[in-house]
């Protein structure tokens, strides 16, 4: 009996694992067909999460244009579109009119920088003479020539993620004007369109959903905020000229993960190598290095787990998951992502673990005592 017993046992968590393994292929399968469909849609899909977390950075100042001040929703909306175009030309005109102003130094900079590179090279050790330097000009002319085909090729290229960005870029304002719009009216009109329980808690699960999202932009405005403050103080400091608009160019570009941070690095170091010398090039690189490792390994996920409600290192997890499978947008959707699921799944661990209690059963009331005939006694 006892090993029949055993046996039976053995069979029923085998018919257990299989069944939960057959629900998790298809769990994973379904995952599959969704991410290859949004693969497919990523032209409509990729502008309309643009306008979802500009919507969340926006949305606060019309929330209080319509219940502060009454205004109707066309209008708060077409204003906080209008005043976000203005501050992001604003952010344009800051920093290209300080360059172009500068632009004559700059470049005087960066014939001195030539000719101490040529100096440079044609000292000991390297001893590159005029001749040497002629020859490698052909030398790459001549490649040039040969990679005509492909440089064309990468230009027209080029030229077509320009057209895509600022397509995407123009129709995910539209969409942002229509989120502020009518935002608030999509979760009734959602509840009323789903059956049962999912008109409840669909809802519910995508109220969340946004204040994570808000949350999540909120915390990366603030992190390129300390970037931009800490880079910005450490450029004046050594006295590299066009300090605004650098700091502001390392704030729009935190944003962007991993190639924001290089570009506005790359071009804050370029700066500083021609208009100060090689070593506060190298003292304004090394500040840069030190400010994003801080901000990469102790800042970003510091604050993004405190306002996501997400660890440390599952922000720093998700990050470089999201950046090994999809690069660069990877790396840009992993965190809010991560959070969405975070969400999700706390959702449905609380209403499943919400059931209502089972009822006690009930036990018979004690029967009352019989009363005595004899008097208590007093002893």
């Amino acid at each position: 009996m006892p090993g029949s017993l055993n046996a039976d046992k053995t069979k029923s968590a085998l018919r257990t694992t299989a069944v939960f393994s057959a629900q998790t292929l298809v769990v994973l399968l379904l995952a599959y067909v969704a991410l290859w469909v949004m693969g497919k849609a990523w032209s409509v899909i990729w502008p309309l999460v643009i306008a979802l977390l500009l919507t969340t950075l926006t949305w606060p100042v019309a929330r209080f244009l319509r219940n502060r001040w009454n205004w109707k929703p066309a209008l708060a909306a077409g204003l906080v579109t209008v005043l976000f175009l203005v501050l992001m030309a604003g952010a344009v005109v800051l920093i290209v009119v300080p360059v172009a102003n500068q632009s004559g130094e700059l470049a005087d900079g960066v014939v001195n920088g030539i000719q101490q590179l040529r100096e440079w090279a044609s000292g000991p050790p390297l001893n590159i003479g005029d001749d040497d330097v002629s020859k490698y000009l052909d030398t790459a002319v001549a490649e040039l020539q040969n990679r005509a085909s492909s440089i064309v090729n990468y230009t027209l290229t080029g030229l077509n993620t320009v057209v895509s960005g600022v397509v995407t870029t123009v129709l995910a304002l539209f969409l942002m004007f229509f989120f502020l719009k009518d935002g608030p009216r999509f979760l009734p009109w959602l509840s009323r369109q789903l059956p049962g329980r999912f008109a409840t808690d669909v809802p519910a699960v995508a109220t969340r959903s946004w204040d994570t999202l808000g949350s999540f932009v909120r915390s990366q405005a603030f992190v390129g905020l300390l970037d931009a403050v800490f880079i910005g103080l450490g450029l004046w400091i050594v006295g590299v000229p066009l300090v605004l608009p650098l700091a502001l160019l390392t704030f729009i570009t935190a944003f962007i993960p991993i190639v924001g941070a290089l570009f506005a690095g790359f071009v804050a170091v370029l700066i500083a190598l021609v208009t100060q010398g090689w070593v506060d090039a190298l003292i304004v690189l090394a500040i840069i290095i030190v400010v994003q490792q801080l901000e990469g390994n102790v800042f970003q996920p510091m604050i993004q787990s405190r306002g996501l409600g997400l660890h440390a290192a599952v922000v720093l997890l998700a990050v470089t998951l999201g950046g090994g499978l999809a690069g660069i947008i990877g790396s840009l959707l992993a965190v809010p992502v991560a959070a969405l699921i975070s969400v999700i799944y706390t959702y449905v661990r609380d209403q499943l673990s919400d059931f209502p209690p089972e009822p006690s059963p009930e036990v018979p009331p004690d029967p009352e005592p019989e009363p005595d005939d004899e008097e208590p006694s007093m002893v």
